[in-house]
């Protein structure tokens, strides 16, 4: 048992912490949410597109076509050309367009990849409103 020292200690540090909507509303600060539009628009002039939703999603619901599939923990990894994870679609000078299901985890990616260097990174949001807008979807 924690003494009671050890226990405002400990109570402390838990208050004192960010909570995922605190990093989610950091991350928002500095990726912009774009619109389905928008997001056509910067597609079609060549960015990539980046579903960062967990496998078992994807697979329910299909993915954006054209979209490269990278589970929110490994987009850090794909991303730094400097690790054995690399995936060649990632490039500095590439706009990158992020979605997951409802843009929480897009904007922690989009945070991440801005700290790294990638300058023109994008919040599309929601898949499901890339669907229901009648966007392009590869199913398998």
């Amino acid at each position: 048992m924690k003494s009671p020292r050890a226990q405002r200690a400990s109570r402390y540090r838990r208050d004192m912490g960010k909570s995922v909507k605190d990093l989610v509303a950091a991350a928002n600060a500095v990726v912009p949410r774009i619109s389905v539009d928008d997001a056509k628009r910067k597609i079609e002039a060549g960015a990539l597109v980046v579903d960062v939703r967990d496998a078992a999603e994807v697979e329910k619901s299909g993915k954006i076509a054209g979209a490269v599939h990278i589970p929110r923990g490994m987009v850090e990894f794909r991303a730094d050309a400097d690790t054995p994870y690399y995936d060649k679609n990632f490039a500095k000078d590439k706009a990158v367009v992020l979605y997951c299901a409802s843009g929480g985890r897009a904007a922690l990616s989009g945070q991440a990849l801005k700290e790294m260097g990638y300058d023109e990174v994008y919040n599309l949001g929601g898949f499901g409103d890339w669907a229901e807008s009648g966007g392009a979807v590869e199913k398998g």
